[in-house]
C-alpha cells in the first residue's frame, strides 16, 4: 500500500467504496487524513468503517471543511449529467479527484525531480489490459520491480511503495483520466479508439479527447506511444507530434512505417533508427494470438525499450508471456471441446478480436449492451455455429442474429455453458470452441467482468468432472 500523506490532518470525503474507493480510504487513513465515506451498499460501508472511515450519507458531510472529494470512477462525473454529490462538491468549492490523482500526488509531487520511480500509463479502448500486464511481465523478466495495476488487478494505491528499481505500470480508464488532472506519466500509451462509454462522455469525440488529454500531460522528457491503425489514433498521433510535448512513436500492425514500430506478417520491426530492424516473430508467442495481440506486443516493446536496451531480452520475455486472465484465456478442454474465457470483451470490437481466432465457435454473448450492439460483428458470423444469449441484451442480440446464426436465449451463464457444451461435444466439427466473449458489460448479472469470467471457469471445471458425451 502507498500511504497518501498529501492530505495529512485534513478532511477528505470518499464516495463509492468498491476496489479503488476502499484502497483510497486505506491509503488516506495511513497518511493521517480524516475520512468521511459513503456507498449505497451496506457491505462496502462496513468495509470502509473497518478501515477507519466515518460513515455518513454525503448530504450530512461537513462540506465547508472538506479538502477534497475522492470519487469512484464508476460514478458519473460529467455525462449524462454529474451525480448530485459532484454538484454539491462544485457548489462547496471542493475539488473532485480520483484514486490515480492521489497516487500521482504521493509518488510524483514533482514530475521533474530526479530519483523518482517512473510511471508507464496505458489507455485506449481495447488491448490496454493485455498491454499493461505484458509491460509488467517484460520489466520483471529483465530485473525491474514492476508494479502493475490501476484499472486492472490491484488499484494504484494498493501497489507497493517505490524502491530503487520500481517502475509503475498503470492501466488508466477514461473515467480515471477525467479525475486525475495532475497525473503526468513518463510513458503514455494509446492503443486505439473505437466507440465505447459514449453514455459517460457524451460523444466519441469527447471520449477521444479525454484519452488524448493523458498523452498531453506526459513529461516532456518522456515518451508517447500511439496505435495509428484507426482513424482517431492516426489523427491523435499527428496532433501530438506538433504540440511541443513529449516525443511520439507510432505503432502499426500491417503497415510499414518509415519511423516507428510495426508488425508485418507477424514479425515485429523496430524502425526508430535509420533502418528497420527485425525484433522477433510474434507467432512464437503462444499466448499472444492474432493481430490484436501483435499490436499489444508492439506497444509493450515500444514502452519498455527506454528501460531495456537489449531488444533480444524484450523479445524473450514477450515469447514467454503466460497470457492474461479473462482475455482469450484457454480454461480447459473437455473431450474435443476447448473452452475459452474472453469475459474482458465488453464491447463488439473486443469480441471480434476473439472471434477471428477460431473457425468453429459456440458463442456465449450478452449482458448489459453497449451502443451499436453486435451488428458490427456480421463479417464474423460465418465462424459461429450457434450463439447462446444471456442477460439484458439477449433479445436485442437475437434480433441481430435472426436468419444469420442459429441461437438460443439461455438467460444465464450457467444455462449457456450447459447448452453450448452439449452442442459442441455432439457437433461434427473436430475442434469446436465454446467461447465466452460477451460483447457487453457484466453489471446486469455480475459484479464485474472478472466475476463473470471466474464463474465461467468454475462451470467448465464442473464439466470436466462430469464431461458431456460426444456424438457417436
Amino acid at each position: 500500500m502507498i500511504p497518501v500523506r498529501s492530505f495529512a490532518n485534513r478532511q477528505v470525503a470518499v464516495f463509492g467504496l468498491a476496489r479503488s474507493g476502499l484502497a483510497s480510504v486505506r491509503a488516506l487513513k495511513a497518511g493521517d487524513a480524516k475520512i468521511f465515506a459513503w456507498d449505497e451498499k451496506e457491505d462496502l460501508r462496513a468495509a470502509a468503517a473497518a478501515e477507519g472511515a466515518a460513515i455518513s450519507a454525503w448530504r450530512d458531510w461537513p462540506w465547508d471543511t472538506i479538502a477534497a472529494l475522492v470519487l469512484s470512477p464508476g460514478v458519473p462525473f460529467t455525462h449524462p449529467k454529474p451525480h448530485d454529490v459532484v454538484l454539491k462538491a462544485n457548489e462547496a468549492g471542493v475539488e473532485v479527484i480520483g484514486d490515480i490523482e492521489l497516487f500521482a500526488r504521493e509518488i510524483r509531487p514533482d514530475p521533474a525531480a530526479s530519483g523518482r520511480a517512473p510511471v508507464v500509463a496505458v489507455t485506449g479502448t481495447n488491448g490496454k489490459s493485455t498491454t499493461t500486464v505484458l509491460i509488467g511481465h517484460i520489466l520483471s523478466a529483465c530485473g525491474f520491480d514492476a508494479q502493475a495495476g490501476g484499472n486492472i488487478g490491484k488499484s494504484a494505491l494498493n501497489l507497493a511503495p517505490p524502491g530503487p528499481k520500481t517502475v509503475y505500470v498503470l492501466e488508466v480508464s477514461s473515467y480515471q483520466i477525467d479525475l486525475s488532472p495532475g497525473f503526468r506519466p513518463d510513458v503514455a500509451i494509446l492503443s486505439n479508439i473505437t466507440p465505447d462509454h459514449i453514455d459517460r462522455h457524451g460523444s466519441l469525440e469527447n471520449y477521444a479527447a479525454v484519452k488524448t488529454s493523458l498523452l498531453k500531460r506526459t513529461v516532456k522528457s518522456g515518451l508517447n506511444i500511439v496505435g495509428v491503425d484507426d482513424q482517431h489514433g492516426a489523427a491523435i498521433f499527428t496532433r501530438l507530434t506538433t504540440n511541443g510535448g513529449a516525443p511520439c512513436v507510432p505503432v502499426s500492425v500491417g503497415k510499414v512505417l518509415g519511423r516507428g514500430i510495426f508488425v508485418l506478417d507477424g514479425v515485429l520491426y523496430d524502425a526508430q533508427s535509420e533502418r528497420a530492424a527485425k525484433v522477433m516473430d510474434l507467432k512464437t508467442a503462444e499466448h499472444l494470438p492474432g493481430a490484436h495481440n501483435w499490436q499489444n506486443a508492439a506497444l509493450a516493446y515500444a514502452a519498455t525499450k527506454p528501460y531495456i536496451r537489449d531488444a533480444r531480452a524484450i523479445a524473450a520475455a514477450i515469447a514467454d508471456f503466460p497470457g492474461l486472465a479473462h482475455r482469450i484465456e484457454n480454461v480447459g478442454n473437455v473431450g474435443k471441446v476447448r473452452f475459452v474465457n474472453d469475459s474482458k470483451a465488453t464491447n463488439a470490437d473486443a469480441a471480434e478480436r476473439a472471434l477471428v481466432c477460431f473457425p468453429d465457435i459456440f458463442w456465449i454473448a450478452g449482458g448489459r449492451p453497449k451502443e451499436g450492439g453486435i451488428a458490427p460483428l456480421a463479417p464474423q458470423f460465418s465462424r459461429i455455429r450457434k450463439a447462446y444469449l444471456i442477460g439484458e441484451a439477449a433479445e436485442e442480440f437475437a434480433a441481430t442474429l435472426d436468419g444469420k446464426v442459429a441461437y438460443e436465449i439461455s438467460g444465464t451463464l450457467e444455462n449457456a455453458v450447459a447448452s453450448a457444451a452439449v452442442d459442441a461435444a455432439q457437433s461434427p466439427v473436430p475442434a469446436p470452441v465454446v467461447l465466452l466473449s460477451p460483447a457487453c458489460a457484466s453489471f446486469d448479472q455480475f459484479r464485474d467482468f472478472e466475476q463473470r469470467g471466474d464463474s465461467f471457469r468454475d462451470l467448465v471445471a464442473k464439466l470436466a468432472v462430469a464431461p458431456v458425451r460426444e456424438a457417436s
